[in-house]
């Protein structure tokens, strides 16, 4: 009922109702922005690792940050999940958490900026002074109409940073800084006038990883002629940790310190998380729910030993993305051995039409219904079934939900859900049988 009372509001009513509720927040909490350095990071994949490690780097400065992402929110030595099932919380809540940050102390606030976070205006409030470009693929299509007007919505952060008034912190102006992925084919779109400075990182520019070389223990790389050792997994975290060095070393803090807070660091929940409980299978959760993610994903670890690989997964309901249901499970069932069709997040959508379309990709790929194609909507009992199929050596992969805390179901409604602590359930029952 409620959703379908929004469709009825006219857009521009809608960006008078954001902006507003936007500005009332600032003054609400005192525009609490004006005193951090904030950095905000944007694109489609990988935004919540590198914000994460954006916060580490910087601390090796040898002050307190902040971070809000969509997995974790962090304000200094404070950390906790994300429990709004949002990456840019609403304004209130955002304007809260900065305020807060500046009450404990903290010299950075490192922002997850989300594209219908910036069509809702969620940005307005924040005087960021940092704009970070990870990549950009086609992700959200339906709710923006198109990929041009997702991509603009990117855009529109930059141009509001690179726009915004200039802050003085304790009698220094801080810069307005652009930085992006000399990797990306969009990203020279982002180099937009207004910034004082443009900082590059990824392939062909002097902050690009090289050397990578990637086990189940960590990541290890070299930049700068330096070398660097994560307590994570995945090549991805090696692009992702050059982003937050090239970041750091924009705003004073020399390879040695960042590279040192960097290789503290131990994986993220839900992202390359690997679950132990002493099981002779290896099993892994990523949040990974689009195509060029999954793919990713599955460059990444068909190079770690395995026999098998069992994938459960599913796709978004609420009318996200509907195009990518059948090209997830195609992804899945062409380099899966088994592949489970499960629920994710249906919304008000049915979970067994999601779940057919999915399984319509893994089908054209090869897999059979029954044989080495499942479909189980109770997704408790799909992670089961995964680890009961599961034997020695073989690799388990759970995608798409991460270490979110809520299945949201029909009716606004949200289900409690960990993901983890569901596939260690599962891994010791299967053992234990």
């Amino acid at each position: 009922m409620i959703h379908a009372l929004k469709k009825m509001v006219p857009e521009s009513v809608k960006r008078i109702y954001h902006l507003v509720l936007s500005w009332l927040a600032v003054l609400w909490y005192r525009n609490p922005s004006k005193d951090l350095i904030v950095v905000g990071v944007t694109g489609t994949n990988g935004k919540t690792t590198t914000s994460l490690m954006i916060s580490h780097a910087l601390e090796g400065g040898g002050v307190k940050t902040g971070a809000i992402t969509t997995a974790r929110i962090k304000v200094g030595r404070e950390s906790w999940t994300n429990m709004t099932k949002m990456t840019m919380p609403g304004r209130f809540a955002l304007q809260k958490l900065l305020r807060r940050m500046v009450r404990e102390g903290c010299r950075y606030a490192v922002v997850e900026v989300s594209s219908q976070g910036v069509v809702q205006h969620r940005h307005r409030g924040v005087c960021f002074d940092v704009a970070v470009f990870t990549n950009l693929t086609p992700e959200h299509i339906e709710a923006h109409g198109g990929f041009e007007a997702y991509k603009n919505a990117k855009l529109d952060f930059f141009r509001h940073v690179a726009r915004s008034k200039r802050k003085s912190i304790n009698g220094n102006v801080v810069p307005k800084i652009a930085v992006l992925n000399a990797g990306d084919e969009h990203a020279k779109d982002f180099e937009l006038p207004g910034f004082d400075r443009v900082v590059w990182f990824g392939e062909g520019s002097k902050n690009e990883s090289q050397k990578i070389v990637d086990s189940l223990s960590g990541v290890s790389f070299q930049i700068h002629g330096s070398s660097v050792t994560l307590q994570m997994p995945g090549v991805p975290n090696a692009w992702n940790a050059s982003t937050a060095i090239a970041t750091a070393e924009s705003l004073g803090i020399s390879l040695k310190k960042s590279v040192a807070h960097l290789e503290k660091m131990i994986s993220l929940p839900g992202r390359f998380q690997l679950i132990d409980q002493g099981q002779d299978w290896n099993v892994m959760i990523d949040y990974a729910a689009e195509p060029v993610a999954l793919e990713i994903l599955y460059r990444t670890i068909l190079k770690y030993p395995h026999k098998r690989i069992i994938h459960v997964l599913g796709s978004c309901g609420g009318g996200r993305d509907v195009a990518r249901r059948p090209i997830l499970g195609k992804i899945a069932g062409e380099n899966a051995d088994v592949v489970i069709v499960t629920n994710e997040d249906p919304y008000d959508d049915d979970p067994r039409a999601i779940m057919d379309q999915v399984a319509t990709g893994a089908k054209k790929a090869g897999k059979k219904v029954e044989n080495d194609l499942f479909l189980i909507e109770d997704r408790k009992e799909a992670i089961q079934k995964a680890m009961d199929l599961a034997s020695a050596k073989d690799f388990v992969l759970l995608t798409g939900k991460g270490n979110e805390p809520w299945i949201c179901v029909a009716g606004g409604k949200k289900e409690a859900w960990d993901e983890a602590e569901i596939a260690k359930q599962a891994i010791l029952k299967s053992m234990l049988q």
